[in-house]
C-alpha cells in the first residue's frame, strides 16, 4: 500500500477509469499517511479529511455511473495556503490572516476540483509566499522528507514535501521569485512556473502581482501536463490573464530531443557548489548523448536581475502590505518584516530603472532564444542546507544567492521548468531549470519528458 502514495497521476488515472482503484479508497491511504506523518513534517496547515472523504465518495459514483471526467478524476491534491477556497480557512501562512475565511475559489483551484480532484487540505507555506527556507513560526516549520534536519525550499515547501513524502499526489504552488522552483529542487520534484497570465491568479493572494504566478507540482513532468491542461487559460476576473489559445501540452510529449538546440548561459556557471557543479556538468553531458545541440552562449543582461528582482518584488509587495505594516508589524516575523519594510525604501525611480532593466533582460531572452529552443542552468546554485539558529539571518542568505538564478524567469515572464538533476554527497536532491520562451511549455514539458526518463534521482555527485 506504501508504493500507492508514491504512484503518479499517470499511473493512477487508467487504474481510476477501469474501477480497478476506488478513490475512496487512495484518499484514505492519503489521510492515513498524513495522520501518521505530518506532525513532524508539516506539509499542511489545515487538512481536510471530511471534504476530501466527500469529494472521493461523489468521484466514485459518478465513476461507477460511466461519468468519468478525466486523468485528475479522483486524483489526490494539495493546495496551497494562499490559494483561496470558498469557506474554508486561507491564512497565508501568517498570523494576520490565520481566521480568514474566503468566500470565493481561486480560479485554478475551481478548475482542478471540477475536472474531479480531491482537496486533501490547505498546504504549509513560508509565510506570505515571501521566503526561501519554509520556516514558519505560526504554523510549524515544514521539514525536507529527505532529510528532516534540511529546509524543504519555500515559498510552496508545503507542495514539494507532501509530494516528496508521498502525502499528495499533486500540489498547486506559485512563483513570484523562484517559489515553485527552488523548493523542488530541494526536494526532488517537479514544478513548473508558467508563462505569466497563461494560468489565472485571480483568488491566489498576492505577494508582487507584475510577478506572481500560479503554477503545478508534481512527481513527473506527466503529471504537470495534466495539471496545466487544466490550470491554463483565459480568466476575465484577472487583468493580467492572456487570451492565448491552450494548446494539447501531451501532444508531442514523448517525443525525443534530437537536435533541439539547449544554451547554456555562462550566467548560470558562476557560483555554483561543487555539487551542483559537478551534476549540471553530467547533465550536459547526458542531454548530447540524448542528440541535443548544446550551445554555450553568453546574456550579459541577466547581471541586472538582482536589482530589477529585489526592487520590483519588495517594492509592489511592500506597497500591498503597507497599512498591515504600519498598523500590526508586530504581527509578520522577523524575516519578512524586515523583507517587506526594506520595500518602503525603494523610491520611483529605482522601481522605474528596475523596469527597465526588466525590460532589457526581457529583450535579451528574445534575442537568446532566436538561436536556441530552450536555455538551462541550476535551479539554485547551492545544495540543500540544514536548519540554522539563526533562521531569520538565513533565510535573507538563501533568498541573496538564489534569486539571481530563478528570478530572471519572473522578470522576464518566460516559463520555467524545474526537474530534479540528482543527489549531492549527503544524499539530498539538487536541481536544474529547463527556460523556455513565452507560451513555450509545450516545448518544455517534451524535453523535460525526455530528462525524467534518465532517471535523475539515481545520480549521486
Amino acid at each position: 500500500m506504501s508504493e500507492l502514495a508514491f504512484l503518479t497521476a499517470s499511473e493512477l488515472a487508467p487504474l481510476i477509469q477501469s474501477r480497478q482503484l476506488s478513490p475512496v479508497e487512495l484518499t484514505n491511504h492519503m489521510l492515513n499517511r498524513i495522520n501518521t506523518m505530518d506532525s513532524s513534517l508539516h506539509t499542511y496547515i489545515t487538512p481536510l479529511h471530511d471534504l476530501a472523504r466527500q469529494q472521493a465518495k461523489k468521484a466514485e459514483a459518478d465513476i461507477i455511473s460511466g461519468a468519468y471526467k478525466g486523468p485528475l478524476h479522483g486524483i489526490p491534491i494539495g493546495v496551497k495556503d494562499n490559494y483561496c477556497t470558498t469557506g474554508i480557512r486561507t491564512t497565508v501562512g501568517s498570523k494576520l490572516f490565520a481566521d480568514f475565511i474566503p468566500d470565493k475559489t481561486a480560479t485554478t483551484v475551481d478548475k482542478l476540483l471540477g475536472a474531479g480532484a480531491i482537496m486533501l487540505g490547505k498546504q504549509n507555506m513560508h509565510e506570505l509566499a515571501a521566503g526561501s527556507t519554509g520556516t514558519n513560526p505560526f504554523f510549524g516549520t515544514t521539514r525536507n522528507p529527505w532529510n528532516t534536519h534540511h529546509m524543504p525550499g519555500g515559498s510552496s515547501g508545503g507542495g514539494t514535501a507532501s509530494l516528496a513524502a508521498g502525502l499528495t499526489t499533486l500540489a498547486t504552488g506559485s512563483d513570484t521569485f523562484g517559489s515553485i522552483r527552488l523548493p523542488a529542487a530541494m526536494c526532488g520534484v517537479y514544478g513548473l512556473k508558467p508563462t505569466y497570465g497563461l494560468t489565472s491568479t485571480h483568488g491566489v493572494f498576492p505577494t508582487a502581482m507584475s510577478l506572481d504566478t500560479a503554477g503545478p507540482m508534481a512527481r513527473s513532468v506527466s503529471d504537470l501536463t495534466l495539471m496545466l491542461q487544466c490550470m491554463a487559460g483565459f480568466d476575465a476576473n484577472d487583468p493580467a490573464s492572456l487570451k492565448a489559445p491552450v494548446p494539447n501540452y501531451t501532444e508531442h510529449l514523448n517525443q525525443g530531443i534530437n537536435g533541439i538546440k539547449i544554451g547554456i548561459p555562462s550566467y548560470y556557471l558562476e557560483g555554483l557548489d561543487p555539487d551542483v557543479e559537478k551534476l549540471f556538468q553530467h547533465a550536459i553531458t547526458t542531454l548530447q548523448h540524448l542528440g541535443a545541440d548544446i550551445r554555450k552562449m553568453t546574456i550579459p543582461e541577466l547581471t541586472l536581475s538582482t536589482f530589477s528582482g529585489y526592487a520590483i518584488i519588495t517594492g509592489e509587495a511592500s506597497d500591498f502590505h503597507y497599512e498591515w505594516l504600519q498598523t500590526c508589524s508586530e504581527d509578520y516575523s522577523a524575516d519578512n518584516r524586515t523583507f517587506f519594510l526594506s520595500g518602503t525604501l525603494t523610491n520611483t525611480p529605482q522601481y522605474v530603472r528596475a523596469q527597465q532593466a526588466r525590460r532589457k533582460m526581457t529583450e535579451a531572452f528574445d534575442k537568446a532564444f532566436e538561436d536556441v529552443d530552450v536555455l538551462l542552468g541550476p535551479t539554485i546554485p547551492m545544495t540543500t542546507p540544514a536548519f540554522s539558529e539563526y533562521w531569520i539571518e538565513q533565510n535573507l542568505e538563501v533568498i541573496r544567492r538564489c534569486l539571481p538564478f530563478t528570478s530572471p524567469v519572473n522578470l522576464t515572464g518566460t516559463p520555467g521548468l524545474a526537474v530534479p538533476m540528482g543527489l549531492d554527497k549527503k544524499g539530498l536532491p539538487v536541481g536544474m531549470q529547463f527556460i523556455g520562451n513565452h507560451l513555450s511549455e509545450k516545448r518544455l514539458l517534451q524535453v523535460g519528458n525526455v530528462w525524467e526518463r534518465t532517471e535523475p534521482l539515481s545520480i549521486r555527485a
